[in-house]
């Protein structure tokens, strides 16, 4: 069975076929460090994770990359901000980084450069564009010229005084054409630095990751994975970077998912519904945050709410519920994938949605089926769940659990049920957040549905 992509730069769906026969590398661009993740960080993480997963069913060598930016003025100013070194933040972030996405199912990449190993590799490549007449010295600075390239912004579609029209780009009086990006950047006495030709200093931004893939995985690579929001200007500058010094082809299929709103509109610590994974944890569990981002397809934009993870977390309820039911029932693992209409949805350009609905019809065909047919359909549905990451725990355990002498009497819960609901129409959610996470703590699951919130205790 073939495996079908959307590539932005053909703005069209295709067949994908890796340069290296049964071998695919894949690099996805990674956090910078200074903060905890927020959930739309989180998106493409879950997203390619899952393309991840998909590729080794199909290829017998898949290299996964996903960097670690820790150096970026971000980094400085959270350093400087709470008078830590840059090491002691950039290490804190990254470790809660990986726990938080540890959390949320996914498989740790194969590789996770760091922008600060690799300063070599991103000043051969700046010396490169200079000799080859793409960059220029000025103030310090060493800018790629982007008039020097005759398709800049092929990726994203549009010409370049389009682009500039509708980006925040920083104009200053040393750059020949406004869209002139910055490759390296002198760097103040106080702030980390690195001695180059052109004096110390520190990379630019969209150097980093032309630099690492080239070190790390070659000059042509299958698959580069992000957000929209990467396609201009950062994507659009890692090509120009890589073709200008190194001819030939540098991304063969992009992939970029989409946007992330919360309640309807953009995530905003202004607006107070900025959502760090770390918090929204406390009230659910990390499958449950996982389902609810796979719940629309990559591509399309996806409306993060509490209600739509309450519905994620009573759908895994339900699937829970019908594998405990044969939970003490053998499991039949011989799966032919290329079978089973999960698996097309999947290799149809990662349509989640679809894959979730034949769980869902392979779980009714469990509630039916004869004895004897439940151990294969049990085999699939966890088959699939394992492509999609869900479903990989004991089918019970977070059901089960020994009641507390001293278990939390109905009315108090039911009081408390009363405050969350209060609390999301008041657009409180970290309110309501707490109190799911204080009744789970005291053995009281909740599950919530079109028709209200039903509560239970683990031990029922």
């Amino acid at each position: 069975m073939s495996l079908v992509l959307y590539n932005t730069l053909s703005g069209r769906k295709e067949r994908f076929e890796p340069l290296v026969p049964d071998t695919v590398t894949l690099y996805v661009c990674g956090p910078t460090v200074y903060n905890l993740a927020h959930i739309g960080n989180a998106r493409p993480a879950v997203v390619f994770d899952t393309l991840f997963r998909l590729l080794q069913t199909h290829f017998d060598s898949v290299t996964y990359a996903r960097n670690i930016t820790d150096i970026d003025d971000k980094i400085i100013r959270a350093a400087r901000d709470g008078k830590r070194s840059i090491e002691s933040v950039t290490e804190e972030f990254t470790a809660k980084y990986r726990e938080d996405m540890a959390q949320l199912n996914t498989l740790p990449p194969t590789l996770e450069p760091r922008a600060t190993q690799n300063i070599d590799a991103m000043i051969a490549l700046t010396a490169t564009l200079l000799k080859k007449g793409h960059a220029y010295e000025a103030q310090g600075h060493v800018l790629f010229a982007v008039e020097s390239m005759d398709d800049y912004g092929r990726l994203s579609g549009r010409s370049l005084d389009d682009m500039l029209a509708g980006a925040r780009v920083e104009v200053a009086d040393y750059k020949r054409h406004p869209g002139d990006f910055v490759l390296w950047k002198p760097a103040a006495a106080e702030d980390p630095g690195w001695d180059s030709p052109w004096g110390r200093g520190r990379p630019g931004w969209h150097l980093e990751c032309s630099a690492m893939i080239r070190e790390h995985l070659g000059e042509t690579i299958d698959i580069h994975g992000g957000g929209r929001d990467l396609i201009f200007p950062h994507h659009e500058n890692e090509i120009a970077q890589s073709r200008c010094a190194h001819g030939g082809e540098y991304v063969r299929y992009w992939m970029h998912n989409a946007y992330l709103d919360i309640d309807g509109e953009k995530m905003s610590k202004s607006l107070g519904n900025f959502r760090t994974v770390r918090d929204l944890l406390q009230g659910y569990r990390g499958e449950v945050l996982r389902f609810a981002l796979l719940s629309a397809q990559y591509r399309s934009p996806l409306d993060f709410s509490a209600e739509l993870l309450d519905q994620a977390q009573a759908t895994l309820d339900s699937l829970y519920g019908t594998l405990r039911d044969v939970q003490d029932m053998d499991v039949d693992m011989e799966v032919s994938l290329a079978d089973e209409p999960f698996y097309h949805a999947l290799n149809d350009d990662l349509n989640t949605p679809v894959a979730i609905a034949e769980i869902h019809a392979l779980a009714r065909q469990l509630h039916k089926a004869a004895p004897a047919e439940k151990p294969a359909l049990k085999g699939r549905i966890l088959a699939a769940g394992n492509l999609l990451g869900i479903l990989e725990q004991d089918a019970v355990q977070w059901l089960q659990g020994t009641a507390a002498s001293d278990a939390i009497p109905a009315e108090a819960i039911e009081a408390l049920i009363e405050e969350r609901q209060a609390a999301k129409l008041a657009k409180d959610y970290a309110r309501a957040d707490e109190v799911r996470a204080e009744l789970l703590a005291q053995g009281v699951v909740l599950e919530d549905s079109r028709e209200g919130t039903r509560w239970k205790r683990k031990s029922d």
